[in-house]
């Protein structure tokens, strides 16, 4: 609860500080704004957002910017008047990283208005309009070939105490979108581009690449491809940027073997346009007969011993 008059301090702001910053409400901030003394506002989100919408006067300087502090010291020194910081609204978090921030800067006087933009417009108070921020981008119906240099797969074996990590090469691949959704794609792996990057430059690498290779796991003269087809692609509900939102589901052969699999994937639209999803999770390879060294199948391995789960890693970008 809030008092007039009353500064609230937020969960979460640490003790040791130069000092706590002063959460105001809309009123306090006009009284402030209005006074003789006002002080420093300031914008704390993306310029892109600033310059589409600020409160009268503000000062961008964007805290996700590792340059954040030291624009701020040219700006106002920590022992000159109070700065107010502000950012989209109260389900955001900018204004009170900001606010610590320049607390453990040495700043004292730290206000924090964490309405923000969206409070102070929803209070019917006019606020300076420029530049339209751009929609968000959304992709446009089509199947897509993969970018080849821009995409990877990345893998990671393990034993009890080691583990090697190196690439598989992609050979082609493309992705289907309709509605806007995700709805299939393919991927053809060539199987002779197994690389082991942890080795890169040892005599080893290339007595596990052959290991690698040979019939002990993967037989590659026999099956020199391995691919994955999407059957299906499903939205993970409330997910937020950054996070999972697809649950992407498929056949993977390898070996001549079909298996399926499910994942989570992050997907999304780079700066340039181009679809791009990322993807982190573990296989058994002992379902599509790759065995070598598996206590599933063997006793007694010794230092042979190879988990069974191999870790894969993708990276999908089109052209």
């Amino acid at each position: 609860m809030q008092f007039a008059g009353c500064p609230v301090r937020l969960p979460g702001y640490q003790s040791g500080m130069s000092g706590n910053p002063s959460v105001l409400s809309l009123t306090e901030l006009k009284q402030r704004l209005e006074g003789a003394e006002p002080p420093l506002l300031v914008d704390v989100r993306l310029q892109e957002d600033c310059d589409c919408k600020r409160l009268p006067g503000a000062w961008n300087n964007c805290v996700y910017e590792v340059a954040f502090l030291e624009r701020m010291q040219e700006k106002l020194p920590a022992t000159a008047q109070a700065v107010c910081v502000y950012g989209s609204g109260p389900d955001s978090q900018e204004s009170r990283v900001a606010a610590e921030k320049l607390c453990r800067a040495g700043y004292t006087q730290v206000l924090e208005f964490r309405e923000g933009v969206e409070g102070w417009k929803a209070a019917g108070l006019a606020v300076e309009e420029g530049t339209p921020a751009a929609a968000a981008a959304k992709p446009r119906d089509g199947t897509y070939a993969l970018d080849l240099a821009e995409s990877r797969v990345q893998w990671t074996g393990r034993n009890l105490l080691n583990h090697h990590h190196g690439t598989l090469c992609l050979k082609s691949g493309e992705l289907s979108i309709a509605g806007g959704k995700l709805t299939g794609g393919s991927f053809v792996f060539d199987m002779q581009g197994i690389a082991c990057e942890d080795l890169a430059g040892d005599p080893l690498h290339e007595m596990l690449i052959a290991h690698l290779l040979s019939d002990d796991f993967f037989e590659v003269d026999k099956y020199p491809e391995a691919s994955f087809k999407i059957s299906g692609a499903s939205e993970v509900a409330g997910a937020t940027p950054g996070s999972a939102d697809l649950k992407v589901k498929g056949v993977l052969t390898l070996k001549g073997i079909d298996g399926e699999i499910e994942f989570l994937a992050s997907s999304g639209i780079t700066a340039e346009g181009k679809l791009a999803a990322q993807a982190a999770f573990a296989i058994d390879r002992t379902r599509w007969n790759v065995i070598y060294g598996s206590g599933k199948f063997f006793r007694s391995l010794g230092g042979h011993l190879v988990n069974d789960m191999i870790e894969l890693q993708l990276r999908m970008v089109t052209a």
